[in-house]
């Protein structure tokens, strides 16, 4: 079977098998054994404010264009998480922030995520980004509840609200109940 790996390369000696002390099927080269595993992608991203306001971006790309999010997206190789975070924010917002801490894991196993959430202070001026048909500062009353993109932005922005006066709190997992939208 010819199979492109998750590196890119492409190879006539992959098949699929359960390799020895594992449990799941995987893709294993006939030669020498070495298994490709297809590990899910991290997402970073951030809820910055400036004062009471909250920085949220409407999406120019699919999934969800026209939609309402927080700037997130795919870390890469070579970064770190919080360094993933600050990136997708000037990608997304033309922004700067300051990573302040933790402030959720969510797992979406439906279409292999985790989604690493920070809170986060804007310091600087935004603009739309190139992913961005629009980005705004929005007080808590004024977010566009009905057109927020994705169920993790409003746990991400609801489980903000509630440490947004706590300097510490451990952070937040998906909530109670959720399973429905992430599995």
């Amino acid at each position: 079977m010819t199979d492109q790996l998750s590196n890119g390369f492409f190879s006539q000696d992959f098949k699929l098998k359960i390799p020895d002390g594992d449990d799941r099927i995987r893709r294993v080269c006939s030669h020498c054994q070495f298994v490709d595993y297809i590990n899910p992608r991290i997402i970073a991203a951030a809820v910055a404010t400036k004062g009471p306001k909250i920085l949220l971006c409407k999406r120019a790309i699919a999934p969800r264009k026209g939609f309402w999010t927080l700037p997130a997206g795919f870390m890469e190789e070579g970064e770190t998480v919080e360094e993933a975070a600050m990136r997708e924010a000037r990608e997304e917002a033309n922004a700067d922030i300051r990573i302040d801490r933790m402030l959720a894991v969510y797992s979406v196993p439906r279409i292999s995520q985790v989604q690493i959430m920070f809170r986060a202070e804007l310091v600087s001026d935004i603009s739309p980004g190139p992913e961005s048909l629009e980005v705004g500062l929005f007080e808590w009353k004024d977010i566009p509840w009905s057109n927020l993109a994705f169920p993790t932005v409003v746990w991400g922005l609801t489980h903000f609200a509630q440490t947004r006066e706590q300097d510490a709190f451990a952070p937040f997992t998906n909530p109670p109940g959720t399973e429905a939208l992430t599995r």
